[in-house]
């Protein structure tokens, strides 16, 4: 028998100490290697986005890619990228940990805008409260000091 999932996943992370370094000049450059990431992985990107302190990825996992290490793959990988090409001169990587959030597909085209929107959402709402919300909406329990 094959193997079959259909698990929409939201995955954010942000900037070391939020440190709003991901300027917008070459974020796009930064969002193709990491579509390029996830395409060897055999992943489904429906969507890529962020702002200046996070990104927000939608996809679908290949069931031979565990989610943990998808991430640390991408966190490896676009950290030695920004270094090399001198994205964004004030880059120092990215937080530890990240948030992995799952939708059903009747959910998708709604997230999919969601992360298109981020730069609008974001001129209303900071990265914790975002996250904030993302935690509890999916019942998630956490302690603030790890924020």
């Amino acid at each position: 028998m094959s193997t079959y999932t259909q698990i929409v996943y939201q995955i954010v992370f942000g900037t070391k100490n939020r440190e709003r370094t991901l300027l917008k000049a070459n974020r796009d450059e930064l969002f193709k290697y990491i579509t390029g990431i996830l395409e060897n992985k055999k992943c489904h990107l429906y969507q890529i986005g962020g702002v200046e302190d996070h990104i927000h990825i939608v996809t679908h996992l290949h069931p031979s890619v565990s989610l943990s290490s998808l991430v640390k793959d991408i966190k490896l990988a676009s950290n030695e990228f920004i270094k090399q090409k001198n994205l964004f001169q004030n880059f120092n990587g990215w937080q530890e940990g990240y948030g992995a959030f799952t939708y059903t597909t009747k959910e998708l085209d709604q997230l999919i805008e969601y992360v298109k929107n981020q730069e609008a959402h974001h001129k209303v709402k900071s990265f914790r409260e975002e996250y904030l919300e993302f935690l509890t909406e999916h019942n998630i329990k956490f302690d603030e000091k790890y924020l």
